[in-house]
């Protein structure tokens, strides 16, 4: 049951964090990351690790996308 909400988590940070691909919106981002580190959380206590892994995922993506702005833009 936790695998799932973390993947249900992971899925909805992903799609946040294609929008915030969007020029002059990268600082959703801020607010994203931290949904994926909750789901992050909940994947690791499951013992499959699907959940997890997408997390790792969307967060990498997040933070690089922040690290390319500038951590605003």
């Amino acid at each position: 049951m936790r695998n799932l909400v973390s993947i249900v988590l992971g899925l909805i940070a992903l799609v946040l964090v294609a929008i915030a691909f969007i020029p002059l919106l990268g600082w959703a981002n801020w607010f994203i990351i931290p949904i994926a580190i909750i789901g992050l959380a909940l994947g690791a206590m499951s013992d499959r690790t699907s959940g997890r892994n997408l997390n790792i995922v969307v967060i990498v993506v997040g933070v690089l996308r922040l690290m390319l702005g500038g951590g605003i833009l």
